[in-house]
């Protein structure tokens, strides 16, 4: 099997071989529809006007995913060996961030799949997951914040508390922000708040604090400065930005990397939206 394209875009994806071409075919007929018509539903999304109408354009958003990940569990069932179950797996996981589906799927193959390539992406993306997996205690962790005054992960205990990790040079991460300005703002009467760490660097200080400030990011931040070997983020084995996760007022992670449509709507089902 020949892999060619980009796994970033997996509707732009090509396999290579006779049968696995037939499956991949088969499989991208039902689902590029889907793909399409959820990039137009997180368009309609960013540019709703109202609160009733953000609502109800979630719930579409949220039925799409739930659509997508049907087919993909319907193509693992009936295509437990093959290797393009796996780069499917592979290639579509950052769609949902869903950890607990995609080793529910991965346990259903059989092993010509789990001893291919892309079998043993899934495989190592799952042990990787595990830490810090959703389920699991937060581990607590210390940094400064803008002022100095050292601030824990633990002081938040009681709240919802969304631990964000970007930068003032990350420019997905800047785009990033207004979705959770919003959020905070519409949920911070409910408990909610969000820890701010960043990835910048000692000589980068004067930048971060300008961007929280242009940016209007009015919850605490810290960082230790130290770029990508930022002790917080080596710790939750954050190797791209933005990255964040969602902490229960128990100290219990609860969802992971949300962004776009994905973070109201999480925070909805726990906060509620009425």
């Amino acid at each position: 099997m020949v892999i060619r394209g980009s796994k970033g875009n997996p509707a732009a994806m090509q396999l290579e071989g006779s049968v696995s071409h037939v499956i991949f075919q088969r499989f991208l007929s039902g689902f590029v529809p889907y793909v399409q018509l959820r990039n137009q539903q997180a368009t309609a999304l960013n540019s709703a006007n109202s609160e009733k109408q953000r609502d109800s354009l979630m719930a579409a958003y949220a039925a799409t995913n739930a659509s997508m990940q049907q087919l993909i569990d319907q193509l693992v069932s009936q295509e437990p060996a093959s290797p393009v179950s796996t780069f499917v797996l592979a290639a579509t996981y950052g769609f949902f961030n869903d950890m607990a589906w995609l080793e529910k799927n991965f346990e259903l193959l059989k092993s010509p799949a789990r001893q291919s390539a892309s079998g043993q992406q899934v495989n190592a993306m799952i042990q990787d997951g595990k830490i810090g997996a959703v389920g699991s205690k937060a581990i607590d962790f210390t940094q400064a914040d803008t002022s100095g005054k050292m601030v824990s992960l633990s002081s938040f205990k009681g709240k919802y508390v969304l631990v964000d990790f970007w930068a003032s040079w990350c420019g997905p991460c800047r785009q990033e922000n207004p979705n959770v300005v919003y959020n905070f703002k519409k949920f911070s009467p409910k408990n909610f708040t969000v820890l701010g760490v960043s990835l910048d660097r000692e000589d980068q200080r004067n930048k971060w604090l300008e961007a929280i400030k242009k940016d209007q990011l009015t919850w605490t931040h810290v960082s230790d400065l130290k770029f990508w070997n930022n002790e917080a983020a080596r710790l939750y084995r954050v190797n791209g930005i933005p990255y964040n996760f969602l902490v229960d007022p128990s100290g219990t992670i609860i969802a992971k990397n949300l962004r776009g449509p994905a973070l109201e709507a999480k925070l909805c089902e726990v906060l509620g939206c009425k």
